[in-house]
């Protein structure tokens, strides 16, 4: 059985081979990319497809860069300035729960479980194998 497989010859993969196949894949990845991004902009509220960049970021002057470093530096002078205000309580009493409702709740729930693990043990009654 060895001998047949070593009759036959696998081809050798060249740089010229592996290249054309990198390149074929590629051009598939580069078709299914747009294919993807078109049925993207289909979806609701999808936003155009934005242009692929080159890899090369924007660039802000340094006079942008202070007037952003100003416009903070004054927005957290006037949180800074703020008095410590408490949260404003509400105009409605927060509600409390009475003994009596306590108990009913608590009554409901035993009655529940009870409830349950009777249809519990009734299930399991009616699954027993039978002797």
């Amino acid at each position: 059985m060895t001998e047949y497989f070593q009759d036959i010859a696998m081809p050798t993969l060249t740089t010229e081979i592996i290249n054309a196949a990198i390149l074929g894949f590629e051009e598939q990845k580069r078709r299914l990319d747009e294919q993807i991004a078109e049925l993207r902009s289909l979806l609701p509220g999808a936003t155009p497809p934005s242009q692929p960049t080159n890899g090369t970021r924007r660039k802000m002057s340094a006079a942008g860069r202070k007037a952003i470093a100003a416009a903070q530096r004054k927005r957290w002078a006037a949180k800074k300035a703020e008095p410590d205000v408490a949260p404003a309580k509400s105009a409605k009493p927060k509600r409390k729960l009475s003994a009596a409702g306590k108990a009913a709740i608590v009554a409901a729930l035993k009655k529940r479980w009870a409830a349950k693990k009777a249809a519990a043990a009734e299930s399991v009654k009616k699954t027993a194998p039978k002797k």
